[in-house]
């Protein structure tokens, strides 16, 4: 079963990437008007951030080098995941990690392309404000949420 696990993962990186450049190209090309702002409900917004630091714009202002460093850093990290999903026992493993992988290259697209991950998703209640993400930043929240799970449900098993 592990050759079946490693293709849905394989295949949910592909979505993920796909969905995640695609939903980005389709905001950058309406972001060029003159405003880059759009709300669509009382509770989100699209706005443009371009990050150049890691999750929630840490690291965001630490030089020009800092883009090189996290593509490296994320590409070495997709090795050891991409591994870690050729061994995977577990539907949720293989879920958890192409999720995960699929996200990080999508946000290493983009320092590629732009030297900056592109976020637009604007999630607000009142004046708090969540940090900005995209579909890539989700994905691998819920790829990392999936991989916690699935270790509770080992452990408790066992």
């Amino acid at each position: 079963m592990g050759k079946a696990y490693f293709n849905i993962g394989v295949y949910l990186v592909a979505l993920v990437v796909l969905v995640d450049q695609f939903s980005k190209s389709m905001f950058l090309a309406s972001a060029m008007e003159p405003s880059p702002f759009y709300r669509l409900t009382p509770f989100l917004n699209l706005r443009l951030n371009w990050n150049k630091g890691v999750t929630f714009g840490l690291l965001n202002n630490f030089g020009a080098w800092m883009p090189t460093l996290l593509i490296v850093a994320a590409l070495l990290i997709t090795l050891l995941l991409l591994r870690w999903l050729a061994q995977a026992k577990t539907l949720y493993a293989a879920i958890g990690l192409g999720a995960v992988i699929g996200g990080a290259l999508g946000n290493v697209i983009d320092r590629v392309r732009f030297g900056a991950v592109v976020d637009f998703i604007d999630l607000h209640y009142g004046g708090y404000h969540w940090y900005t993400f995209n579909v890539a930043d989700s994905a691998i929240c819920i790829g990392v949420g999936l991989l916690f799970l699935e270790g509770v449900m080992i452990k408790r098993h066992q």
